[in-house]
């Protein structure tokens, strides 16, 4: 079995005004809770984003895995429409002591290159840092932080620059080289 090496930065927030917005892309973009918990459709965005950049993690999750997940108090699915075709999501999780993390972002193949990432990622951040204003009794919001890897898209990293996270870890590792899935079996392949 092959491996490949994988660098992963963990970034973070520490206040709101970190936060740096994208410009909001022209046309009919739009951004919206999927506030009922849904593990089709969560799972479709999921495989879907991740199938061409080798997110493999939760394809084996049951039904009742995704549901019990989503209903999870503080976890939060944002999802951007382009015309009325979803294009891409953001995953938060309220995690104590107001740390939300950034569990999953990112745009189907067919949206990128098209100015969406950084609004849907602006949009995710700010979302993140009002979270407890949706969640009566949660700690505001004192850090916002995710992680990224070589295997995500060629301007992941500098998209989170840009809007203002700071780099504070970096790894090294060698993992297995798996397929890419693709939303469906063979999707990517040539």
């Amino acid at each position: 079995m092959t491996t490949l090496s994988v660098t992963t930065w963990s970034l973070e927030q520490t206040a709101p005004t970190d936060l740096r917005p994208a410009a909001v892309p022209e046309g009919d973009v739009r951004v919206v809770r999927s506030e009922v918990p849904s593990p089709e459709f969560s799972r479709f965005l999921y495989a879907s984003v991740g199938g061409d950049i080798r997110w493999t993690d939760r394809l084996g999750w049951s039904y009742a895995r995704w549901q019990e997940h989503l209903e999870r108090p503080g976890v939060e699915t944002w999802v951007a429409y382009d015309r009325g075709t979803p294009a891409g999501y953001v995953e938060l999780e309220a995690q104590g002591e107001g740390v939300v993390e950034i569990l999953y972002f990112g745009l189907l193949p067919a949206f990128r290159g098209r100015r969406l990432g950084g609004h849907l990622l602006s949009y995710g951040v700010a979302r993140a840092w009002d979270l407890a204003d949706r969640l009566p009794g949660v700690k505001p919001t004192a850090r916002v932080w995710l992680h990224t890897c070589s295997k995500d898209g060629e301007h992941a990293l500098d998209n989170y620059l840009r809007r203002g996270f700071r780099l504070f870890d970096t790894t090294v590792e060698d993992e297995p080289d798996a397929a890419t899935p693709g939303p469906w079996p063979g999707a990517y392949s040539a």
